[in-house]
């Protein structure tokens, strides 16, 4: 596996990260429980590096009830101040509050629409979007599928997660293919 040429940001040797890099960025994301997942650790990196919150995942998991959406949405104020003392996780009580929130904002969708899944691939017309990213530099910022992902997701009251937020959590969940042309996972991924 470190032999193989990968995109640049995964770095040269954190295995946790090249191991995310392998085994989960881009892949596409079915399950809505992965894809609350995702939705929590994004936003909570943001401001922060992807490579932080990798680190804190399984603390995460731990303190965010499995990432089972149906039980954070019940967390209260106890539960945050609970979590504002987990030196596990990233002590910021916005963003946990926006965890909570978004739990209940996420079961709203599901009830809506059958399913987060569902949901989010309308921004992409169910089609996975596939871009020619040959070196760090390219990558942009956001997508204008992912403004308008997070201008919905906003529109129903969900935290912390705008279009720069979303564009990361569509290439971590497979809605966009963002490995660069010589990554060997590119093709894989599709």
């Amino acid at each position: 596996m470190n032999n193989l040429k990968r995109c640049g940001w995964s770095g040269e040797s954190d295995t946790l990260m090249i191991e995310y890099h392998y085994k989960e960025w881009g892949v596409i994301v079915e399950d809505d429980k992965k894809l609350f997942e995702f939705l929590i650790l994004e936003s909570a990196q943001a401001g922060l590096s992807w490579k932080t919150v990798l680190h804190k995942r399984e603390n995460y998991r731990k303190a965010f009830a499995g990432f089972d959406p149906e039980k954070v949405a019940r967390f209260t104020h106890k539960d945050v101040s609970r979590l504002l003392k987990n030196s596990g996780i990233i002590r910021n009580k916005a963003k946990i509050e926006a965890a909570i929130n978004n739990a209940k904002k996420f079961l709203e969708v599901q009830k809506e629409f059958g399913s987060f899944e569902k949901y989010s691939w309308q921004f992409i017309n169910n089609k996975q979007i596939v871009h020619k990213i040959k070196k760090l530099s390219d990558y942009p910022v956001t997508i204008k599928e992912a403004e308008n992902f997070a201008a919905d997701l906003k529109k129903r009251g969900f935290k912390f997660l705008g279009p720069t937020t979303i564009y990361a959590h569509m290439q971590a969940v497979g809605m966009v293919n963002d490995h660069t042309l010589d990554c060997f996972r590119r093709n894989t991924v599709s």
